[in-house]
């Protein structure tokens, strides 16, 4: 595990230096001023959900053809984290579209498909704590997590489909973003992978003990009876 402490170390690094290209090298978006810098932490939030959520996908569907718990558990820390960052994505998103549109909500096509994004998996997180043998619970696991990744390209392909007041990150005529703007996001993404792989790491660990430690209990309460 050493070795992804010394990549949170890099991390926390990069996120510091980040600050710099945000407030400094960055320039100001004339519009919403100093608001739009939240966007430098959103989009990075939203792209590691997604990743994170694909994580969890492929993990459901491995466990359901080979029935190993290893890949349960990273299909469950893989949602844990991908619900952690969707919440975080909505309320910056929240935060940009008050100063942007001047409500906290609207039912924006993206909007409204990442909330339904949010939803399944929050309920994805009340199964697994719902009391039912192991193997069940990872199948019912599993299968919630396919149906609710079929979410993540809607909410991609969103402002495509349908009409969308939310704007296009990386526009090739008009509305796109500066040079200096498209190097400080690139830069942020990067960063987030180094913060996003070690919680990854350091969470499963942290399943697999506690995991571990309640099989234990299991078997020394058998042996005492």
């Amino acid at each position: 595990m050493k070795k992804y402490a010394y990549m949170a170390l890099i991390g926390v690094l990069c996120l510091a230096f980040s600050q710099f290209l945000i407030y400094d090298y960055a320039p100001t978006e004339r519009t919403m001023g100093y608001a739009q810098k939240i966007f430098y932490y959103h989009l990075p939030l939203a792209w590691w959900c997604f990743v994170s959520f694909f994580i969890s996908f492929v993990s459901a569907i491995l466990y359901l053809f080979k029935k190993n718990m290893c890949y349960d558990r990273l299909s469950a820390v893989s949602a844990e984290i991908g619900f952690l960052l969707a919440t975080l994505t909505l309320v910056t998103g929240s935060i940009w579209g008050r100063q942007s549109w001047g409500v906290w909500w609207t039912w924006d096509p993206r909007l409204t498909t990442t909330l339904v994004l949010w939803f399944i998996y929050a309920a994805y997180l009340v199964v697994r704590t719902m009391a039912m043998p192991n193997e069940k619970r990872a199948a019912v696991s599993a299968v919630i997590t396919i149906i609710g990744f079929l979410d993540v390209p809607l909410v991609f392909f969103s402002a495509r489909l349908w009409r969308s007041i939310h704007p296009a990150v990386f526009a090739s005529k008009g509305g796109g973003l500066e040079a200096e703007m498209v190097h400080t996001v690139i830069f942020c993404v990067l960063t987030f992978a180094f913060i996003y792989i070690p919680l990854l790491a350091f969470r499963l660990k942290q399943v697999q003990q506690l995991q571990s430690m309640e099989t234990l209990r299991t078997r020394m309460l058998y042996e005492e009876n």
